[in-house]
C-alpha cells in the first residue's frame, strides 16, 4: 500500500500543549447543495495525543463526489481520514499530513485557520535544490528515478532519469547544467524503504510500511533536509 505525506512548516508557534488546547474540540460544518441535495459536511478532529516533542491525531473531513447511476448525476458523501503530526525538531514545528497532496493542503489551510484564525501561518515545507542534489549524490547506487525542474532549454519544462548509478552518467552532469532536481525516488539505505521525495517535502512510500515506521522515517531522514 501507497502511503503518502507532506510536511508544512508552523510559523512563530512552538507551544505543543496549546496548540492541543485550541485543536481538542475542534469541529466545522458546512451545509452544500449539489444536484439538488442537501449535504452537511463535518471536519473535525479525534485521538489528540500530545508527547514531549510531538502533537499527534487525525482530521477527519466529508466530501461530496457525483457517480454516474442509471445516466443520472448521483453526489454521494465520502469521509477522508487523514492522520497528522506536530513534532518539534531542533528550533522548528513541522506539521505532517498523511494524506496525498491536494488533501493535505486543505488539512493544513484548516488547521492554520483554526489555530491562527488566518491562513498563511503553517505554510509548505521545502528542501533547497543543493541540499537534495547532495542528498542524492551521497546515495548514487540507491536512486532510481530523478526529475529536473527549472529547465532552461525552449519547450522542455523538465527533465527525467530512470535506471540504475543515476549519479554517475554523462547524462545526468549534463542535465543538471540545464536544471535542478526537484523529485527523487530512492532506497532508503537503512530500512530498504523505496520512497519518492519532492523538494516541497512531498514524500512517498511505495514499499509496505506502517505508518509509525512511515513517521520515523520522515523525522529521522527528512526533517534534516528542511530549511
Amino acid at each position: 500500500m501507497v502511503l503518502a505525506a507532506k510536511i508544512f512548516v508552523v510559523r512563530e508557534e512552538n507551544d505543543l500543549p496549546l496548540l492541543a488546547t485550541k485543536l481538542k474540540n475542534f469541529r466545522l460544518e458546512q451545509d452544500l447543495s449539489v444536484e439538488d441535495q442537501g449535504f452537511n459536511l463535518v471536519s473535525e478532529i479525534s485521538d489528540l495525543e500530545i508527547a514531549k516533542d510531538s502533537l499527534s491525531g487525525t482530521f477527519s473531513f466529508d466530501t461530496v463526489f457525483t457517480v454516474n447511476q442509471r445516466g443520472k448525476p448521483m453526489p454521494m458523501t465520502r469521509t477522508y481520514q487523514a492522520p497528522f503530526s506536530f513534532d518539534l525538531f531542533e528550533k522548528s514545528l513541522y506539521l505532517t499530513v498523511f494524506e496525498k497532496k491536494s488533501r493535505a493542503n486543505g488539512v493544513a489551510n484548516e488547521m492554520s485557520k483554526a489555530l491562527f484564525m488566518s491562513l498563511g501561518q503553517i505554510v509548505e515545507a521545502r528542501i533547497q535544490p543543493d541540499v537534495l542534489k547532495r542528498f542524492h549524490e551521497e546515495n548514487f547506487d540507491n536512486t532510481k528515478v530523478i526529475f529536473f525542474d527549472g529547465v532552461d532549454l525552449p519547450n522542455i519544462s523538465k527533465l527525467s532519469l530512470y535506471g540504475e548509478v543515476l549519479g554517475n552518467t554523462t547524462l545526468y552532469n549534463d542535465y543538471l547544467t540545464h536544471g535542478q532536481l526537484w523529485y527523487i525516488v530512492f532506497q532508503a539505505r537503512k530500512q530498504g524503504y523505496t520512497i519518492g521525495l519532492t523538494r516541497s517535502c512531498i514524500v512517498t512510500s511505495f514499499s509496505r510500511v506502517d505508518l509509525p515506521d512511515f513517521k520515523a522515517f520522515i523525522k529521522r531522514e527528512i526533517f534534516p533536509l528542511i530549511g
